[in-house]
């Protein structure tokens, strides 16, 4: 069997809750490209197997990658920023109709790089990124500081559409994320894993103290 035939089945078999699809709709309507159905179940097993109390999301979107999370860790509290107003209105609006409590979600509005170092360390449970991808580097580096130990750092969008493989794509962003993907899966300080479905998915879990 192909590697297309099976990466079609596996799209396939990926049972996406009605409250997130209509957020991916919103999202996509927005023009705020949200994760993958296969990448935010792959968050929402993190979640689950992570016992997660507390997450931080860099890049609310419309709302779809908080709701895998949640999803995945009904009891947690999810602290997410994004710079965009409407890209928060409508993650509210998404909260909401999935029956979130607001008082579960902690929306910040700002840039990233403004907010993230106001944030306490070992704080959380998961850190999810999926924002300003040039900044992609200093992102990870923050959310290591976040995450307690035995917490896991999530981040999405690490195949650059395919060109991380390709030796000719050369550009600072491909070569930041081959650079990124390459020095933690081989870290002796992590575990570190690297989920190649869809848009691709870099797993980085701390070590427990």
């Amino acid at each position: 069997m192909s590697s297309s035939a099976l990466a079609r089945f596996a799209r396939e078999q990926v049972v996406e809750p009605e409250a997130i699809a209509r957020a991916r709709q919103a999202a996509l309507e927005l023009g705020a490209a949200p994760i993958s159905p296969q990448v935010g179940a792959q968050c929402a097993v993190i979640a689950a197997a992570t016992g997660a109390r507390s997450i931080i999301e860099i890049g609310t979107g419309a709302g779809v990658s908080g709701l895998w999370l949640l999803h995945g860790s009904p009891d947690a509290v999810l602290t997410t920023i994004d710079k965009e107003p409407e890209h928060l209105a409508a993650a509210r609006e998404a909260f909401a109709a999935a029956r979130v409590p607001m008082a579960r979600v902690r929306a910040i509005r700002g840039r990233a790089a403004d907010v993230l170092p106001r944030m306490n360390e070992k704080a959380y449970d998961v850190v999810f990124i999926d924002a300003d991808q040039d900044q992609i580097i200093d992102y990870v580096a923050h959310g290591l500081r976040l995450v307690r130990p035995g917490g896991t750092v999530l981040v999405p969008r690490v195949l650059a559409g395919g060109r991380v493989a390709d030796p000719v794509a050369r550009d600072a962003h491909t070569s930041d994320l081959r650079n990124l993907i390459s020095e933690t899966l081989g870290s002796a300080s992590v575990f570190a894993s690297l989920q190649t479905a869809e848009e691709g998915l870099l797993q980085i879990t701390l070590p427990r103290a």
